[in-house]
């Protein structure tokens, strides 16, 4: 029971920090939540857990918040706002594989007690760093630009409908490009399996779940309560 608890209040945290970002520093908080969730996603998505009695990999919550991020930009703001901060986390993702390779290459002091768990972590990470840009790029420009095509035969209405479409489309695409490329030959086609199904029914859920926060992203915008609306507030001269 403690894992459902703990992924119920890591699902709420996540979405709650989104909105929190987005209050304080608006657009720029949304880029920054996507800098911090594609990080800490793909060091999640290397511990596996069981959850609701399934077997998954740990990271879907944080990772599903970047569809948040993205369907608030392009709700409230533009399609080339949501391109913006997919290329964003795409860049951030690439430099920290970068930059981990190189640093489990020195060589540890004597005195050096961490460098092997970091070796742990951080040496499986170039395949599973692979399976992520892959899955991420193509599934995240999906959800921007099914968003955004609903969004233009919508106008205003139904934004629940566009959010849930665009991101549990988004997410299978995601899930299987990522399951194939980061976990064939690394685990038995069974848990291969059991990760794919969780990991897809829990994305399911948790987009279902992000949904009031969109609207209640759209309502600070419409409230001018986000940075930028804010500015624009006319002043009065006295």
């Amino acid at each position: 029971m403690l894992n459902e608890l703990l992924w119920i209040g890591l699902l709420l945290t996540s979405f709650i920090m989104v909105i929190a970002a987005y209050r304080l520093f608006g657009k720029k908080g949304l880029y920054l939540w996507t800098a911090v969730g594609v990080i800490l996603a793909n060091i999640q998505v290397m511990k596996t857990i069981e959850v609701f009695g399934l077997v998954t990999a740990l990271g879907n919550v944080i990772y599903s918040s970047l569809f948040l991020v993205t369907d608030i930009l392009n709700e409230n703001h533009t399609k080339k706002d949501a391109q913006h901060a997919v290329w964003m986390g795409f860049f951030v993702l690439i430099s920290m594989t970068i930059l981990m390779q190189i640093t489990l290459q020195f060589i540890p002091d004597e005195s050096d007690f961490l460098s092997e768990h970091l070796t742990a972590i951080f040496s499986f990470l170039p395949r599973i760093a692979f399976a992520s840009l892959v899955a991420y790029l193509i599934s995240q420009h999906h959800d921007v630009w099914f968003f955004d095509k609903l969004k233009q035969k919508q106008h205003d209405k139904y934004l629940w409908l566009r959010n849930n479409l665009s991101t549990i489309s988004s997410q299978l695409i995601d899930n299987t490009i990522f399951t194939l490329i980061a976990f064939v030959g690394v685990f038995s086609w069974d848990i291969i399996g059991q990760i794919f199904l969780t990991s897809l029914l829990l994305k399911v859920i948790v987009a279902s779940c992000d949904t009031p926060f969109v609207y209640l992203a759209r309502k600070m915008k419409q409230a001018k309560m986000i940075p930028e609306e804010q500015k624009k507030t006319p002043q009065i001269n006295k």
